[in-house]
């Protein structure tokens, strides 16, 4: 009868432990994506900004070998990404795409000239730097112009900044919740060993000593926890991976170790400190108390 009553207390141990660790690993799952996000978040910005051109469209006279080396030169400029060529016939064809195949018919001679479209680097999308671009760009004598759409580029810059403001709202409040849904998960699965901690007391037990089991067990439910949550993230990141590519386009991989580490600490930290506190108020109740 007491092996079938010590195997039925174990069985009961290990589907507590192991509900315990399901629970603490979804929820370090959406730690690991709220860090995702947190750390792309500068990737995202990038990405949109990057993709604004800015158009140099140079004098009538120039030719196409003198934009060529005008690129060479753009492309040294610490503000600029990438710079692309327009010929003539291919600013003629966009011409005609827009305006219709007799456009020309009204001018004596083309007067689309050689142009080029600038990417700048995500740091000097804003109107102060734009000017400053256009400026440098300008002192080149063959450039006749050059032009951005200022309020596609004003609206841009306003949308990133309340989007990362929602953003920033929403990661700190998935991290609150996460700390108090392990916290609460943590605070039942100690909770339930209420009476093993009286029954130590009562032998003459440190709070030290009674301690230390649960802070071991609560370090490696935070590791094991922080793996499981790691497979599943990586896991879907794959999947994400191999059905929507371009979506990797704005997110990067780059910082996944940091994301990684930020799971495995926020799984040890809260498991310890949880188990840490909930002890402690165990230690001090009555007898009384642990039967409220």
């Amino acid at each position: 009868m007491a092996k079938g009553e010590n195997k039925l207390i174990r069985r009961r141990l290990a589907n507590s432990y192991l509900s315990t660790v399901i629970s603490i690993s979804l929820v370090l799952l959406l730690v690991g994506i709220a860090a995702l996000l947190l750390v792309n978040a500068r990737s995202v910005s990038d990405y949109f900004k990057e993709n604004m051109q800015v158009s140099v469209i140079l004098k009538q006279e120039a030719s196409e070998d003198r934009a060529a080396a005008l690129k060479s030169s753009l492309d040294s400029m610490r503000f600029i990404k990438s710079t692309e060529i327009i010929s003539r016939e291919q600013g003629i064809r966009e011409m005609s795409d827009l305006l219709g195949e007799d456009f020309l018919s009204v001018f004596g001679s083309s007067p689309v000239p050689v142009s080029l479209t600038a990417t700048l680097n995500a740091e000097y999308l804003s109107q102060d730097s734009l000017e400053v671009v256009s400026k440098e760009i300008s002192a080149f004598p063959e450039v006749e112009e050059v032009s951005w759409q200022q309020n596609l580029v004003n609206a841009l810059n306003a949308n990133l900044s309340k989007i990362s403001l929602v953003l920033g709202v929403f990661i700190l409040l998935l991290l609150f919740i996460s700390f108090v849904l392990i916290n609460n998960t943590v605070r039942l699965n100690v909770f339930a060993r209420r009476f093993t901690i009286h029954t130590m007391q009562l032998v003459g037990a440190t709070r030290g000593f009674i301690r230390a089991p649960f802070m071991l067990q609560a370090f490696f439910q935070g590791l094991i926890s922080a793996f499981v949550a790691i497979i599943m993230l990586v896991g879907i990141l794959f999947f994400l991976r191999n059905e929507f590519a371009k979506l990797f386009e704005v997110f990067t991989l780059k910082p996944l170790l940091l994301v990684l580490g930020i799971v495995v600490a926020a799984g040890l930290v809260i498991c310890m400190c949880s188990t840490y506190f909930v002890v402690n108020r165990l230690v001090r109740l009555s007898k009384d108390e642990l039967y409220a």
